[in-house]
């Protein structure tokens, strides 16, 4: 089965495509990459690949609301009360690595974005 085609009416509309390979992914750590999202504008992502652990890909906004910077892929991997969280390398806020949620400010989610491996290659939903 493939997607359906994007069309110019159908804006809010979402198709699974590749984004990269899992040689280009850092174990624990994060990587940049652009991607065109739904609206049509192009956007930075942080994708995050924790192998062994499950799920293994997590892709959120790279944009920091705290320091106004495309800053989230360079932030420290963690987790707090098991959750795996990524830490802004600028104020050290931490977002869950799940569903983008601040956890020192309940008000501020991050983007969030299903990615998934498909043998060596790397896809995501937007």
């Amino acid at each position: 089965m493939t997607p359906a085609a994007l069309t110019l009416n159908d804006v809010s509309a979402t198709a699974w495509q590749p984004l990269c390979q899992r040689a280009d992914l850092v174990a624990f750590s994060g990587v940049v990459a652009w991607i065109d999202a739904p609206q049509g504008e192009p956007c930075q992502i942080a994708l995050f690949y924790l192998p062994g652990q499950m799920p293994e890909l997590y892709a959120l906004d790279h944009f920091d609301p705290f320091s106004n910077a495309f800053v989230i892929g360079r932030g420290i991997v963690g987790d707090i009360d098991a959750e795996p969280v990524i830490a802004s390398p600028l104020y050290k806020q931490h977002f869950r690595l799940s569903d983008g949620q601040c956890l020192e400010d309940e008000s501020v989610r991050l983007r969030t974005w299903p990615v998934r491996l498909e043998g060596e290659q790397v896809w995501i939903e937007a």
